[in-house]
């Protein structure tokens, strides 16, 4: 046993130690440096903190070591547990250097009495005490589990916010099991030359439905001119007035219910062409209730459509992306809901996450005739400075007659060429603005894919500035029922 004054000898030096070795390891300068400037204490005090949480995220236990190494680790990460749950650096450091001058400089009773419980306790800690040392590893094991998770949390923020869709696009070209395309560019570029030269083919023997996409309630404009076409050469043509702004599945129903009532009416079998929404509202109807309209419709023709997903709608709700930096989210869901009166799962279904949960779940039957669509927009100085004609407005007359009409235009063409030009320098893709060229082709479908620059909008919308050598969006879209008309005849021969 050692008598009263070893102890306090031993007290005096182990004190001065510890005090020493804890300046040089949490203190340094600091404590000189930044007295007088207690924001500066406090950057410090959390600095050291961080670090305490970077020390636990990369400490390896599994690595062998001596007993006195052990020993001094743990006494380490005791001290930097105490340290993060709640001390100060500058008093840490303060309370032990007037700890170490006043064991130094006196050697009365007194000090050597409150210098022994220190004694005991560091001694304690030395020595490998189960219970504090075991409290202190797991106290700063769970410390370094909440770092780690931290940081793989950033990380792979950091990972979605620079990969973004560039996973999702194209995903159906990918997807085992699902059946190829046929390319039918050729045949459709000849049908288009022909309606140029006044040959139409379209029969009378069926009726046509034009299904609208999103927003399509807020542009009057939308397939009119199409619609007015077909109507001048005899056909019997309607646009399916549901809110555009409804979920896919509610839009499905909507569209089963106009079918059924067209063929009840007309005795006609149906022939659909649905433009960007339209078109994967009209997909979504007929394969949820083929079995009730497979007798009914004749084929389907989609136009621009997001069928496996789009980048826009993807990155504006996705975490991580757009919507989270500027609010685009919110804006988006004020717009949808509260202005016009729709359904944010309307914009939710058009996501790349959304559509695969469909799709794998209901799929086009096989035996549709189906023809896709897709364009890649301009980006030309020209194209930036044309105007779509969206709707009608009605100025009162002063004179006897009706009323006159002013068009209300927009530039949607600028607008789907900024959204082209952002995503052909983020993902290397080609779009019509809204839509990636790889995302709207059906599997199993005859698919026409023109070299004519044309935008999302150009199909539904005419622009003030129409080419006269080129041919409008009525005789495109006359060219695709005419080859969807073939692809069915096709089918049906078993060619």
């Amino acid at each position: 046993m050692m008598d009263p004054g070893g102890r306090a000898q031993a007290g005096e030096s182990s004190s001065q130690l510890f005090a020493q070795n804890s300046s040089l390891e949490y203190d340094g300068l600091f404590p000189q440096l930044f007295t007088s400037m207690p924001s500066l204490n406090e950057a410090a005090s959390y600095l050291a903190q961080t670090t305490s949480y970077i020390t636990g995220c990369f400490s390896d236990y599994s690595v062998e070591s001596t007993s006195e190494e052990s020993e001094h680790s743990l006494l380490r990460e005791q001290e930097l547990v105490t340290f993060a749950s709640g001390w100060n650096g500058r008093q840490l450091a303060s309370n032990r250097l007037s700890f170490s001058e006043s064991s130094a400089s006196h050697g009365s009773s007194s000090n050597e009495t409150d210098a022994a419980p220190a004694v005991d306790e560091i001694t304690r800690d030395s020595a490998g005490s189960s219970s504090a040392n075991t409290d202190a590893l797991v106290v700063s094991n769970y410390m370094g589990s909440n770092g780690i998770s931290m940081f793989q949390s950033l990380v792979e923020r950091a990972r979605r916010t620079v990969r973004g869709s560039v996973d999702d696009i194209g995903w159906l070209q990918r997807y085992p099991g699902l059946p190829p395309v046929e390319d039918g560019t050729e045949k459709f570029t000849k049908i288009l030359d022909d309606i140029r030269h006044g040959i139409h083919t379209l029969p009378k023997s069926v009726v046509y439905l034009l299904v609208p996409g999103l927003f399509s309630n807020h542009g009057p404009m939308y397939f009119v001119n199409t619609k007015t076409s077909l109507s001048k050469m005899g056909l019997a043509c309607h646009i399916a007035k549901i809110h555009s702004e409804a979920s896919v599945e509610k839009n499905a129903r909507e569209i089963k219910e106009y079918i059924e009532e067209i063929y009840w009416g007309a005795k006609k079998r149906v022939l659909i062409l649905g433009h960007s929404k339209g078109g994967i509202d009209s997909a979504a109807a007929l394969s949820l209730y083929w079995p009730e309209l497979k007798d009914k419709v004749a084929g389907l023709a989609v136009a621009q459509s997001p069928y496996g997903g789009s980048p826009v709608a993807s990155d504006i709700l996705r975490e991580g992306q757009l919507g989270d930096y500027v609010s685009l989210r919110k804006l988006m869901e004020i717009l949808i809901c509260k202005v016009i009166k729709g359904d944010m799962r309307a914009l939710e279904d058009l996501t790349y996450e959304k559509r695969k949960e469909f799709l794998t779940r209901h799929q086009l039957p096989r035996e549709l005739p189906v023809v896709s669509f897709h364009t890649e927009a301009g980006i030309t100085p020209a194209v930036m400075a044309t105007l779509s004609h969206v709707a009608h407005a009605e100025l009162p007359s002063f004179l006897a007659g009706q009323p006159a009409k002013l068009p209300v235009v927009m530039p949607l063409g600028a607008a789907m060429a900024a959204c082209a030009r952002l995503l052909q320098v983020r993902y290397g893709e080609k779009s019509d603005g809204l839509v990636t060229r790889r995302d709207a082709e059906v599997p199993g479908s005859v698919v026409v894919r023109p070299t004519r620059k044309l935008d999302h909008a150009w199909m539904v919308y005419s622009t003030l500035s129409e080419n006269p050598s080129e041919v409008d969006a009525s005789k495109v879209c006359e060219a695709l029922l005419t080859l969807l008309v073939e692809v069915g005849e096709n089918k049906r021969q078993g060619v």
